[in-house]
């Protein structure tokens, strides 16, 4: 297919193109030309067209896909957590927290509100004095510097963007969170695998990245989304005198299960890096519409995430952080926080037996979900499909993938559940239900009988 492509600056190049994309004229899937080849036929620099492809996967119309080139994005089609609408199916694949293990913040928002004007310093006295200390856990660095964003999907993105150019290379775990994802590819950088195991982000993985060319990390140092790994202490030695020899590429910790992961954190982040940052998100244990996260990192990275923040948000609502500040600084949410996450290790590991024991082994992970690996011989797809004829909705494993199931007779099938608010009769029918779906167990549900 040949696209007439004209312009002279990158705003042109790039409006013309999106003029196209929005018209239907260049559909999902349509391959633009190389940034080189381009840049030639136009006769400008190839800076314009890097700089007219970046604009347009920001919008998220277009994403890169490394050496498979940029391609216009189907946006309809991109994974993401949460309910799926207009479903009458029991959605076991939503990856949200229990509503009923958020803390009530309706006490706490009474003493939070005060007016605040601009020129007021962006971040809370009293937030970010919390957030020094809360942050500080195995960080060799006395320099850290503290910065408020909406949320960890928005500090990654901010992160990568004043720290890299389109076609950088970033090394993603493999199998990865689908927000990270989705953020690498729409912001026109290459994703670059990085295996996970039982003990996280594999050595020779990351080495092979960092020889590719990587010039950021994103890592997740426990309760991995969407296995459930936590990195070893042995890993995480392994991890930091792998990165030792490229100070400069920018390591990003995405700490997201925090006050809730019942591992210790065992950091990715040395005394050598120089670029380094760690996020960690409010959402699982306050609530996904908290919007808020917290970024500790180098003082040169906390300059770019400040200035990312200038022509955007500018701050995060004081109401909402001092609204923060007030729930974790309280025992008593604090304890409920707690109990939340022995609810959520205790049912994970529930399901996970009754899996094990139907013929299907299952070792339960970190986090709000739980990483089911399939038996070899039956895709996912299929396994997902006569489960929603039994009235379960589940998450295929596939998106997960950075290759987005393109490689799954080699690597397997997997599901993601989220099984946590599932009652006892709910859990043993879904397990009953999964392990007939998958072929190791026969007979009829409700029947009491169960053939092995």
């Amino acid at each position: 297919m040949t696209i007439d492509i004209t312009g002279r600056s990158a705003s042109e190049i790039a409006a013309g193109l999106r003029t196209r994309i929005e018209r239907g004229e260049l559909p999902p899937g349509t391959l633009l030309p190389p940034v080189r080849s381009l840049a030639g036929e136009l006769g400008v620099n190839r800076n314009t067209v890097v700089a007219a492809y970046r604009q347009l996967a920001q919008a998220g119309l277009v994403e890169s896909r490394g050496r498979g080139g940029t391609r216009v994005a189907d946006r309809a089609t991109v994974a993401q957590e949460g309910y799926a609408p207009d479903t009458v199916l029991r959605d076991v694949g939503t990856g949200n927290p229990d509503p009923a293990l958020i803390p009530d913040p309706t006490a706490a928002l009474a003493r939070s509100a005060r007016p605040v004007l601009y020129g007021e310093p962006v971040i809370d006295p009293g937030l970010e004095a919390w957030a020094r200390q809360w942050m500080a856990e195995q960080l060799p660095h006395d320099d850290m510097r503290i910065t408020v964003t909406s949320g960890a999907s928005d500090a990654i993105e901010r992160l990568l963007a004043q720290a890299l150019q389109r076609d950088d290379a970033v090394a993603l775990e493999d199998p990865c969170f689908l927000s990270a994802l989705h953020t690498v590819r729409t912001g026109g950088y290459r994703a670059v695998p990085v295996p996970v195991d039982a003990e996280g982000m594999t050595v020779e993985g990351l080495r092979a990245a960092l020889d590719a060319g990587v010039r950021a990390v994103i890592v997740t140092p426990r309760a991995h989304n969407p296995t459930g790994a936590s990195l070893s202490a042995e890993r995480a030695a392994a991890l930091r005198e792998v990165l030792v020899a490229h100070p400069y590429v920018l390591v990003i910790e995405d700490d997201h299960f925090s006050l809730l992961s019942r591992a210790p954190l065992q950091s990715v982040i040395g005394a050598s890096q120089r670029r380094w940052a760690r996020i960690r998100s409010m959402s699982k244990f306050l609530g996904p519409d908290t919007c808020l996260a917290v970024t500790a990192s180098d003082p040169d990275t906390a300059d770019g995430l400040a200035i990312r923040l200038t022509p955007g948000t500018t701050w995060v609502s004081h109401i909402l952080q001092r609204l923060t500040l007030a729930l974790v600084t309280d025992d008593a949410v604090r304890a409920h926080i707690e109990r939340a996450a022995v609810h959520y290790a205790e049912r994970n590991a529930e399901f996970a037996r009754e899996l094990t024991a139907r013929g299907l082994p299952v070792v339960p992970g970190d986090g709000l979900n739980l990483w089911v690996p399939l038996t070899p011989s039956v895709p996912a797809a299929h396994v997902r499909e006569d489960l929603m004829r039994r009235g379960w909705l589940v998450r295929e494993g596939d998106p997960f993938f950075l290759d987005g199931g393109g490689g799954g007779a080699s690597r397997g099938s997997f599901l993601r559940l989220t099984v946590h608010d599932l009652d006892d009769v709910s859990r043993r029918t879904l397990a009953d239900d999964l392990a007939r779906a998958c072929g190791v167990l026969r007979g009829d549900a409700g029947s009491g009988r169960i053939d092995a």
